[in-house]
C-alpha cells in the first residue's frame, strides 16, 4: 500500500495517545517494510510548516517507551482547520509524498480529516483515530484516555469523601468536559455504599440552577453531614449560558483564540465559593477544580487503556488500507471490538451522555449510568469503611 505514512497528534495530551502513535508505527513496520512514517510536530502545523520527526528510524525499544509515557509526544494543536488551511495542508502532505495521514483526536480532529477527504479526491487515505478523556464521540462505546482519566477522578473522589468523613463539610470538585457529562460522572464509580461521595453529580446534559445547588447541597450536608459534589466545567444555566459566564465577571473571564471562555482557566472555583458561602453562611467550603491533572496523570494509566489506544492506532493502518475512515471502539456485549466507520459519521458531532445515566428526579447517577462506568472503571482499590 502506502509507501509514506504521515501520523499526528491533535487536541488535548492524554495518558496514551503515544501508545496510538506506537501502535500504528509498529503496525506499518509489520504491514508495510520498508515504508516512511513521519511524525508531524505539533498537529497539522507540522504538515504546514515541513516539520517531522522519521518514525521509521526510531528503534522499538524506545517507541515501546514513548508508548507508555503520558502527553503528546509529537506536540499538539487546537488549531481548527478551516477549507483554505486545509488546503495548505493537503499541499504540505503532497510536498511530503504522503500515501495515508493518520491524524489522533477527537471531534475537530475527525472534521479536519473529513474536510481533507473532501479536498483529496481519493489520492490520499486520511484516518481519524479516537482520542478524548471527554468520551464524546459518536460511534464509540468509549474512548482512548477515557478510562485512564475516569480513574483518576474516581479516585480523586473517593479520597476527598474519606477525607470529609474525618472533618466534616462540602467539597466541591470541578472536572473536565465541556459538552458531555462523561467524566465527570466517573466520580460516582468508586463510592463505597449509598452514604459515601459524590452526593451530587452536575453534568452539561442538564441545566444548572445555582438556588437549586445550594438546597440540595443543604439537604446532603443535613443527611450525611457533609456533601461532596461533582460539577462539570461546561454545566450551563437554563438560558444556555455557560454556568462561569452567570457566576463570573466579564472581565475576569478568559478565552481560546476561537472566542470560546475558557472553562478550566476562569475563576469558577472562586466564584462557587463565593455562592456558598452566600446561600450556605458558616459551613466550611472548598472548591477546586482538577483542571488538566486527569488526562496525562502518569499515577492513572490504565492497562486496559494503553492497550486499547495502541490497538487503535494499529487498526488504523488497516483502516488506511482500506482508504480511509475514522476508528471506533465499540461493545458487542461482551469485549471491546475496533470497528470503521464513515469519518461523516463522526465529524463534527458530539456524543452526549444518555439521558438514563442519571436519575429523572436526581442530581445523582442511576443504574444504568453505575453499570457503564463499573464495566469500563471497575474498583481498584480496597478501603476499609470509617466509623465516621
Amino acid at each position: 500500500m502506502a509507501g509514506t505514512f504521515v501520523i499526528a497528534q491533535g487536541g488535548g495530551p492524554t495518558a496514551v495517545i503515544n501508545q496510538t502513535v506506537v501502535g500504528a508505527t509498529l503496525e506499518i513496520r509489520k504491514r508495510h517494510p520498508g515504508a516512511k512514517v513521519l511524525g508531524s510536530i505539533h498537529g497539522v502545523r507540522g504538515i504546514r510548516d515541513g516539520n517531522y520527526v522519521d518514525l521509521s528510524a526510531i528503534p522499538e525499544d524506545r517507541l515501546r517507551l514513548i508508548a507508555g509515557t503520558p502527553s503528546a509526544a509529537l506536540g499538539s494543536t487546537r488549531d481548527k482547520p478551516d477549507a483554505a488551511y486545509c488546503e495548505v495542508i493537503l499541499n504540505g502532505l503532497k510536498k511530503a509524498g504522503a500515501d495515508a495521514f493518520i491524524y489522533i483526536g477527537g471531534n475537530d480532529t475527525s472534521g479536519t480529516q473529513q474536510i481533507l477527504t473532501d479536498a483529496a479526491g481519493g489520492s490520499i487515505a486520511f484516518v481519524h483515530a479516537p482520542k478524548t478523556i471527554d468520551n464524546d464521540l459518536e460511534e464509540n462505546d468509549h474512548t482512548p484516555g477515557f478510562i485512564s482519566a475516569a480513574e483518576f477522578v474516581a479516585g480523586a473522589f473517593l479520597s476527598v469523601d474519606l477525607d470529609f468523613r474525618a472533618l466534616p463539610g462540602i467539597y466541591v470538585g470541578i472536572v473536565m468536559g465541556r459538552h458531555a457529562g462523561f467524566l465527570t460522572a466517573a466520580a460516582a464509580a468508586w463510592q463505597l455504599d449509598p452514604d459515601s461521595g459524590p452526593h451530587l453529580v452536575y453534568v452539561p446534559e442538564r441545566a444548572f440552577s445555582a438556588k437549586r445547588f445550594i438546597d440540595e447541597v443543604r439537604e446532603k450536608l443535613d443527611r450525611h453531614k457533609r456533601c461532596i459534589v461533582a460539577v462539570s466545567e461546561g454545566v450551563s444555566t437554563a438560558d444556555g449560558k455557560a454556568l462561569v459566564e452567570s457566576l463570573v465577571p466579564p472581565d475576569k473571564l478568559e478565552r481560546d483564540q476561537h472566542g470560546n471562555v475558557k472553562l478550566s482557566g476562569s475563576d469558577l472555583p472562586a466564584a462557587l465559593e463565593q455562592a456558598l458561602a452566600e446561600g450556605l453562611p458558616g459551613k466550611r467550603a472548598r472548591v477546586d477544580a482538577l483542571g488538566y491533572m486527569p488526562r496525562g496523570y502518569v499515577g492513572a494509566i490504565s492497562a486496559v487503556d494503553a492497550q486499547e489506544a495502541f490497538d487503535a492506532g494499529a487498526f488504523a493502518v488497516a483502516v488506511a488500507g482500506e482508504g480511509g475512515g475514522s476508528v471506533a471502539l465499540q461493545y458487542d456485549g461482551s469485549k471491546t471490538v475496533l470497528k470503521k466507520v464513515p469519518l461523516k459519521a463522526v465529524a463534527g458531532k458530539t456524543r452526549h451522555m444518555p439521558d438514563d445515566f442519571m436519575q429523572p428526579d436526581a442530581n445523582q447517577l442511576s443504574e444504568a449510568g453505575m453499570a457503564y462506568l463499573k464495566r469500563l472503571v471497575p474498583e481498584k482499590y480496597k478501603v476499609g469503611k470509617p466509623f465516621v
